[in-house]
């Protein structure tokens, strides 16, 4: 395995700590005699445990080995995989390097693993190979990634030559791109110990789409038409979601990026504090062939807040120009994002008239605002019978309102957040 390992070119750059950089090590060790059976044998567990946390974190299944290596090649940022996640396969001196390595790969794929077990007297490759995973929550494991990590594994299984393998792989890069923006649709950010920013997959998104959510029809069509301009490289705009708390504008926001991630739109949340990284954000981003949304759920400021001037230069554009792949989209229920109070309207500021219609303006400087009212009854009442049919609710209609109504009264009145609980109640038997 180790002589198979070595002929890697475009995906031999591993660190040492990688497994199977460390399953190289553990064959060298045997075919060369230089460790016993039993320290052969301790290794051998400690990567096969290592390998199990991987398949556990991503839910992998059947045959764990491939499953592995299909990881390996989808999250190895190369030259390659990023030329193929930019424009994919094309003809180029880079391919001949690339079918050496997939024809290594394949090799590992069809390893012989029986020969070693008989010496060792161990059955675990065995059972990697033929695995049978616990049936586990989805909240336990992060199930799109392990979805297409899975069906590219049985492509490969199923591929007859290198060039059945070559097609493979380089598709799924142009589908779904390389590395963790490849597999992930969501993200966070945290800033490391230098000061950097890291970004932080997020498992198991919320699978709210567009159908799912009911009654806003018309700011739908002008996210829906502002995001697919944006993916499609066309002129875009910034946007803000203003509007009543409940009305569902965080969940339309997640609804887009379900319904466009599959056309290489990513989400990155962005909390109001991290503001001031944005730009270090938008440097890592600007060359990524993927479109990403910053998503600033909740925005609001005070008026000597540090972060409304970050946002403003975000908003406005820097000497460098925005990044043609990345757009804002903020929710707030503030329409001007400032909390004002009126001490602020006194002071010792000379143009004070300024610097409020200053402050006031920040919301003007998203191209697009979209807002979300609290439902009329009319609507309201639309909202709940949708609801009721896809949650399978046998009440009559005009029960059903009339205690949705008082439900919505006690709750602070209508919202689609307020007729979802009382949907939901139903369906758990609270309400009768």
């Amino acid at each position: 395995m180790y002589r198979e390992i070595s002929k890697l070119i475009m995906y031999g750059d591993m660190d040492k700590d990688c497994i199977l950089y460390q399953f190289g090590e553990i064959f060298r060790h045997y075919e060369n005699k230089t460790k016993d059976q039993a320290q052969l044998i301790q290794d051998i567990y400690t990567q096969v445990k290592r390998l199990l946390v991987v398949a556990t974190d991503y839910g992998f299944d059947h045959n764990l080995w491939h499953n592995y290596l299909a990881f390996y090649l989808v999250t190895n940022e190369n030259p390659f995989s990023i030329t193929c996640e930019k424009v994919g396969a094309n003809d180029g001196s880079v391919n001949h390097f690339a079918k050496n390595d997939f024809t290594v790969i394949k090799n590992l794929f069809d390893y012989d693993f029986s020969k070693i077990e008989a010496d060792l007297g161990i059955d675990c490759f065995s059972q990697l190979s033929d695995y049978h995973a616990i049936q586990k929550k989805e909240l336990m494991y992060n199930k799109n990634v392990s979805e297409k990590i899975i069906a590219l594994s049985a492509q490969l299984e199923a591929a007859e030559d290198v060039d059945a393998f070559f097609a493979a792989v380089t598709g799924f890069y142009k589908d779904y791109g390389v590395g963790m923006f490849g597999l992930n649709k969501a993200f966070r950010i945290k800033e490391k110990d230098g000061g950097d920013v890291e970004f932080v997959a997020i498992n198991n998104m919320d699978k709210v789409m567009l159908d799912d959510l009911i009654g806003y029809e018309i700011q739908k069509k002008k996210l829906v038409d502002n995001t697919k301009a944006f993916v499609e490289g066309r002129a875009a705009n910034n946007v803000l979601l203003y509007g009543d708390a409940g009305t569902g504008k965080s969940s339309t926001v997640k609804a887009i990026a379900n319904e466009y991630a599959a056309d290489g739109l990513r989400l990155v949340e962005v909390k109001k504090n991290q503001l001031y990284q944005i730009p270090d954000l938008m440097d890592q981003l600007a060359a990524n062939p993927l479109k990403f949304i910053l998503f600033i759920d909740d925005l609001s400021f005070s008026s000597n807040d540090d972060n409304f001037a970050a946002l403003k230069a975000i908003l406005e554009g820097s000497v460098g120009g925005r990044a043609r792949n990345i757009a804002v989209y903020a929710t707030s229920n503030r329409r001007h994002l400032i909390k004002e109070t009126l001490s602020d309207r006194t002071g010792d500021d000379i143009h004070e008239a300024d610097t409020r219609q200053e402050l006031m303006s920040l919301s003007a400087r998203f191209g697009l605002t979209v807002t979300f009212q609290r439902p009329e009854k009319a609507r309201f009442e639309v909202i709940l019978t949708e609801l009721a049919k896809q949650h399978g609710i046998e009440m009559p209609h005009d029960e059903l309102l009339t205690k949705a109504e008082a439900f919505a009264i006690r709750a602070g009145g209508r919202s689609p957040r307020v007729a979802k609980q009382f949907i939901e109640q139903c369906a758990a038997g609270v309400q009768k």
